[in-house]
């Protein structure tokens, strides 16, 4: 039964690790689309800017992360980037996990 326990243990390990990476991927496009999602809002009423420090305030920095911002007709749309990690944020794969978001712009009314 020893010999049994000893030989079962790595794939045992193995499983937890495959589980935990699909968990990051998981999160990682979670990460990826909030901060997309509040990026574009912030961006449509304040700028490029503002939408660049909005999505990066909502992810740690452990995460490699790229953050576009642009103007696209009536939208304001924000793109958000990160590499998946192996295991833990830091480590990355180069993979990258995409979250798009956009936000309708705010019209400026002259006062009505």
């Amino acid at each position: 039964m020893a010999v049994e326990f000893v030989g079962v243990v790595p794939l045992i390990l193995l499983l937890v690790a495959a589980v935990w990476e699909c968990v990051l991927i998981g999160y990682a496009f979670s990460l990826a689309g909030n901060a997309a999602d509040e990026a574009a809002r912030v961006g449509a009423v304040h700028g490029d800017s503002a939408c660049q420090t909005a999505a990066r305030r909502h992810i740690g920095s452990a995460w490699a992360v790229e953050v576009d911002c642009a103007n696209a007709g009536d939208l304001y749309k924000a793109t958000v980037r990160l590499h998946v990690p192996v295991l833990f944020p830091g480590l990355d794969t180069g993979v990258p996990v995409t979250g798009e978001g956009g936000s309708s712009q705010e019209q400026d009314r002259g006062g009505e």
